[in-house]
């Protein structure tokens, strides 16, 4: 059975119905609107961020889940998807999940006109069942996405990113999406309670390692869905090149610089940058970094009792760091 399924079994029933339910949350009475939504249910991901929501309401509930709970998933669904839409815009990417994205079918205007109706809807859902405690937890994480993502724009530009802004860039950017989730799971089942915090903060270090897995992929040989050096070409700066940017001599230092910045379209030196990285540690140093934040993960989990959900929670962390894209 693929690790995904396993994961997926102590919740599959809450997973169809969340499905049914997400569906209808998307339903309008624009045909155009329903025809693009349609085609973005249809073409899904993982879904790991509702199995998230289930698996830690079910964990910290002894087995219970609530409307509040579905209302949660469908939220945090519906604003990932709207992020995803206008990121393909922000990007220019013509490509999601090996379809086509909404701005390559229906051009740009509509594209950002969907992630808006998308959003809008989001949130009407929390307010309308009045799940305001949901909805905060939500909003702070929409709010940090933002914030993130600019954050990441702002220093590439100028290329003087330490290892601190670095990890304060990947916990907002990455990580709140996944510790909103996670809280979000608690706090639908037991609000108020210390469990939502403490799964807030299981749900960031995931968030973390994940992140860090993804800077891996881009010095792999693996096919993963992006070419291998997009983020060196694109002028992010990730874990290994930051520590490598740390750590070598100062005229190493300004060749990779002057790489990054002037020569980053160029395949072959961003080949022999990516060369680099690697026999100087920066992947040695960034898996490392990985392990701490997926052991303080695992750790977060032994408060609770031996449960069919810990132990998917178990298997989501370690998946995390052993997916293969």
């Amino acid at each position: 059975m693929k690790i995904v399924e396993q994961i997926k079994q102590p919740i599959a029933f809450e997973m169809d119905l969340f499905e049914q339910k997400f569906r209808l949350s998307m339903s309008s009475r624009v045909a155009l609107l329903n025809r693009i939504t349609h085609y973005i249910v249809n073409r899904k991901g993982k879904q790991m961020r509702p199995m998230f929501v289930f698996l830690v309401a079910k964990m910290v509930s002894n087995g219970e889940v609530l409307e509040r709970t579905y209302r949660g998933a469908s939220v945090i669904e519906l604003i990932h998807t709207a992020t995803l839409v206008h990121d393909d815009v922000v990007d220019d990417s013509n490509r999601r999940r090996g379809f086509f994205s909404v701005n390559a079918l229906w051009k740009n205007k509509i594209a950002v006109l969907i992630g808006d109706f998308l959003l809008s809807k989001g949130l009407l859902l929390s307010i309308d069942n009045n799940d305001f405690d949901l909805l905060k937890i939500i909003s702070v994480a929409v709010r940090e996405m933002s914030e993130g993502e600019l954050l990441q724009i702002e220093k590439a530009r100028k290329l003087d990113i330490t290892e601190a802004i670095y990890y304060d860039i990947i916990r907002k950017k990455t990580a709140t999406l996944i510790a909103a989730c996670c809280s979000l799971g608690a706090a639908s089942v037991k609000p108020d309670s210390q469990d939502v915090e403490q799964m807030r903060k299981f749900g960031e270090l995931i968030g973390m390692a994940f992140q860090i897995k993804d800077d891996l992929f881009d010095y792999g040989e693996t096919q993963i869905g992006k070419p291998t050096g997009i983020d060196i070409k694109e002028q992010k700066m990730t874990l290994p090149l930051i520590y490598v940017l740390n750590t070598c001599s100062p005229k190493d230092k300004e060749w990779l610089i002057n790489s990054i910045k002037n020569h980053n379209r160029n395949s072959k030196r961003v080949k022999e940058v990516i060369a680099f990285v690697k026999r100087n540690g920066g992947l040695d140093y960034a898996i490392a970094k990985m392990k701490v934040f997926q052991n303080e993960a695992l750790q977060l989990l032994q408060t609770y009792p031996e449960t069919a959900y810990k132990n998917a929670l178990k298997l989501m962390v370690n998946y995390v760091i052993e997916r293969k894209k």
